[in-house]
């Protein structure tokens, strides 16, 4: 996410549901962390896994297919969707003015073509005939209305955040739509490919009010389906929209049954039985077995998350940067890849992905990537860094949460690491609620020095990642400050030539590693699992927002 410095409530909000999806993630057991981007490959203590870009293509139509997820949502509204289940869902649903790939590009979509006439306006050429689910045709007053509602302290949208900079959201034409921004912002266009640039019936939103997104009532977009129905406790279901406007991804499948399975193994089971067809965010402990299984492939994909252990007390010991440099070289990330995340992941280099950076200058990419400072495992030299600084027994509070195996491994492996370099680790295991609001109330982080998170941007641009470390960000959780770093994604957000974006960016990078307010652990591609009947998705963390439903069909 971005930079975020106000604090208004429905932008305290935005904050608050990004926080509350990364713990999420971590307590279903199902972390997706991201590749670098690469078609495939391994470092040290790593599996050999493929990147793949897509799967076989369908031979031909299905009746419909089910597919796992790890839990239901509270709402398909949105404006409140900002986690893996209602995403997932809703990509397939609703549509963008704008649409982020599966190659992590941008391309247009409800929007026929944009233009950026000066620094603060952006004026949308809004596509004509397309229909939405109950027969109506989108017009510029669907749009208006939709994007306004992220705007409306009343809604309180999650999404606020991304239209912080905005004035005002006008029709400017029959089919056009004009925004118009306090000051230039580099981010705003990029999120209107994800869930803030949903466009919805204006009409619908009004008839709805309060019960729009709900099991009752649904939504009413443009997408390749539409909502069918909702059995609360048990499953969702798609049906394909027959009149959707785009040929190139119109639904193959006549439905879609999503099936709420909170449990891992079950999810597995389901998955060896056929029970379901597949599912997204496999977990990790069941890669070697589904591998091997007759019953379907796993695949693994493009990925924008970096797991990472938080600073959250920059008062104690690790408020001293050569600590917290030292107790990253002393984490066995490596071994964490290995016994934590099936062996399928690398170490972290930063904390974004390398493949955040594809829509940089070629020429600076490369050396972006390897100006990084590098940080090897090195428990001696790390004791003697930590020794220098004066660490000398001093205690430090790790929290955790018995979510997993894998978060089990991470705690533990941080807590050696804390006295391999002197300091006197306590780890404190708390309810996955209490966890959870680790990253919502700073309350709740007293006494705690680290905690962990698993952390993945919605655009392709490493400032939405940066931008949450700046001075007064809501998920600043140790409330770090640095006025270079502040300065440097300043000129990053308001610098539209990609030139001088990419170098503000950098600059902005190399301070966060050289002070590390967070320690990136490591990445892992996303991983989804497809049965024998079916084939077509694009693995990659796009589902989130892009229709990968509407291309899975049957298998030759």
């Amino acid at each position: 996410m971005s930079s975020a410095t106000s604090g208004s409530p429905h932008h305290r909000r935005s904050r608050i549901r990004h926080a509350l999806s990364a713990a999420l993630v971590a307590a279903a057991v199902l972390v997706t962390t991201a590749c670098s981007g690469t078609t495939g490959g391994q470092k040290d203590g790593a599996t050999a896994f493929e990147i793949t870009d897509a799967t076989p293509a369908a031979a031909g139509p299905v009746d419909s297919f089910t597919w796992s997820i790890f839990a239901e949502p509270t709402t398909i509204d949105y404006a409140y969707s900002f986690d893996y289940p209602p995403n997932q869902i809703l990509a397939n649903v609703c549509e963008s003015l704008l649409r982020w790939n599966p190659d992590l590009t941008t391309s247009p979509n409800l929007a026929s073509s944009y233009t950026n006439p000066t620094p603060t306006t952006w004026v949308y050429q809004i596509r004509p005939g397309v229909r939405f689910h109950d027969g109506t045709t989108l017009t510029a007053d669907d749009v208006v209305a939709s994007l306004r509602r992220n705007l409306d302290p009343e809604t309180a949208s999650v999404w606020a955040n991304p239209f912080r900079n905005v004035k005002s959201v006008d029709r400017t034409g029959p089919m056009e739509v004009t925004v118009t921004l306090a000051q230039p912002d580099s981010t705003f266009n990029k999120y209107l490919a994800a869930s803030p640039g949903t466009v919805e019936s204006a009409a619908t939103l009004a008839k709805s009010g309060k019960n729009y997104g709900n099991p009752q009532t649904g939504v009413n977009c443009t997408g390749p389906f539409s909502f069918g129905s909702w059995t609360s406790g048990q499953s969702l279901t798609l049906k394909r929209f027959d009149d959707y406007w785009n040929p190139a991804l119109k639904a193959k499948s006549g439905e879609v049954k999503f099936v709420f399975l909170a449990d891992a193994t079950t999810r597995v089971n389901a998955f060896q039985s056929g029970e379901v067809d597949g599912g997204w965010m496999v977990p990790p402990n069941a890669y070697s077995q589904l591998r091997g299984t007759q019953a379907g492939t796993l695949y693994f994909g493009r990925n924008t998350t970096v797991a990472d252990e938080v600073v959250a007390n920059l008062k104690g010991p690790l408020g001293d940067a050569r600590v917290r440099r030292a107790l990253l070289m002393a984490i066995d990330r490596e071994g964490i890849v290995k016994a934590g995340a099936g062996g399928v992941g690398q170490v972290a280099d930063s904390l974004v992905t390398d493949n955040l950076w594809n829509e940089a200058p070629a020429a600076t990419r490369d050396a972006i990537l390897k100006e990084l400072p590098e940080y090897p495992y090195d428990p001696a030299k790390a004791k003697a860094l930590a020794a220098e600084a004066g660490v000398n027994g001093q205690k430090v509070v790790i929290a955790t949460s018995p979510l997993d195996s894998q978060t089990t491994i991470i705690t533990q492996a941080v807590a050696q690491a804390a006295t391999a370099i002197g300091l006197k680790p306590q780890i404190d295991s708390v309810s996955a609620e209490k966890y959870t609001t680790l990253f919502t109330d700073p309350a709740a982080r007293e006494g705690i020095d680290l905690f962990l998170t698993f952390w993945y941007t919605s655009i392709t641009d490493p400032l939405d990642m940066y931008g949450s470390l700046q001075t007064g960000a809501f998920s600043n959780y140790g409330n770090w400050s640095d006025p270079a770093f502040d300065k440097a994604v300043d000129k990053a957000v308001a610098s539209y030539d990609p030139v001088d974006h990419t170098a503000a960016n950098a600059e902005a990078q190399r301070i966060a590693m050289r002070e590390l307010p967070w320690l990136p652990l490591y990445t892992q591609p996303v991983s989804v699992f497809l049965g024998k009947r079916i084939t077509g998705v694009q693995p990659s963390i796009a589902y989130l927002y892009y229709p990968w439903a509407a291309e899975i069909g049957a298998k030759g």
